[in-house]
């Protein structure tokens, strides 16, 4: 058995070692890695970046964080129920209800924009146009072509 001595002895200190690595790791907050906590789309949020595809990004997540918060939902389920077909959760709103709050979150976002400087007035009178015109398919996919914008 001595002979055998030094494996059990390793193999030991194995184990300690593992057991305080697994204290320290719980300790540091373990139990919330992989985990995320849902931003509340009614609040704002801080974006960093500068230029038009920012200015862009910025205007539909605010779009979109805006009709969440008006269905009283996250900005994910909410993109989540825009989707249909297998693999993604069934609606939870009609598509009326869909298109009205997914217009004024844009309206607003539009709106917000124009206020923070992001866009000129010239420019949001014409989104505002369009999102309030184009078919909700479009607004989706943010497919909106200059031919849309002007009523072409």
């Amino acid at each position: 058995m001595s002979a055998h001595r030094p494996a059990y002895v390793a193999l030991a200190a194995l184990l300690v070692a593992a057991a305080a690595l697994l204290v320290v790791e719980l300790g540091l907050g373990a139990t919330h890695y992989g985990s995320s906590k849902l931003a509340d789309p009614c609040r704002p949020r801080a974006f960093a970046g500068s230029g038009l595809d920012a200015t862009v990004q910025r205007v539909v997540l605010d779009g979109i964080d805006g009709a969440a918060c008006r269905l009283g939902t996250s900005r994910e389920q909410f993109v989540l129920s825009l989707a249909s077909g297998a693999g993604y959760p069934p609606r939870r709103w009609n598509r009326h209800t869909i298109e009205v709050a997914l217009r004024a979150g844009m309206l607003a976002a539009v709106d917000d924009a124009a206020q923070r400087g992001e866009i000129p007035d010239f420019l949001a009178t014409i989104l505002r146009g369009a999102i309030r015109s184009a078919p909700l398919d479009q607004l989706i996919r943010g497919a909106v072509t200059l031919g849309n914008l002007f009523g072409g």
